[in-house]
């Protein structure tokens, strides 16, 4: 299978989603070994959702049909160039290659801006446009202690 073939089932599911209302212009898909296991667009208007873009439906779907939350065998065909919510997802993932066709430049240039959140990221907390703040980090960290002492958990 080529990378010409996945990042067009990308492509057609931009398109599509796009056609049908869902949300913007982009589609993703997940490979495995030469198959497509997962499939996403953007339906973030549709569905409410900001964090419904596509990689992470395609991220969703690909975990559900393989039932695991770790993609490290797997390659992601996208039909733009990952936000950094997306490019999160990805590693969080532990997707080890991407592919994209339209650069984050040319999203800019049709009004899906995400420079602004790539500049505001290496800032300092205080210096960023969203207030964050730190509270009851003492309580907080009781959970985290018990984490620590579960001796069943499943790390990630």
């Amino acid at each position: 299978m080529s990378h010409g073939k996945f990042m067009r089932a990308a492509i057609k599911l931009a398109e599509e989603g796009m056609a049908a209302g869902r949300g913007g212009p982009f589609g993703c898909v997940i490979v495995r070994r030469g198959r497509i296991v997962g499939r996403g667009n953007n339906r973030v208007t549709s569905t409410n959702d900001p964090t419904a873009h596509a990689e992470v439906t395609a991220i969703r779907d690909a975990c559900a049909s393989l039932q695991t939350f770790q993609l490290t065998d797997c390659e992601l065909y996208t039909s733009c160039e990952p936000c950094p919510m997306c490019l999160s997802a990805i590693y969080w993932a532990r997707i080890p290659q991407i592919w994209f066709a339209n650069s984050r430049q040319d999203a800019a240039d049709i009004g899906f801006d995400d420079d602004f959140i790539y500049r505001q990221i290496p800032l300092p907390l205080e210096k960023r446009a969203i207030r964050i703040r730190q509270v009851l980090r003492k309580e907080g960290l009781t959970t985290f202690r018990r984490w620590t002492d579960k001796t069943d958990k499943v790390k990630y």
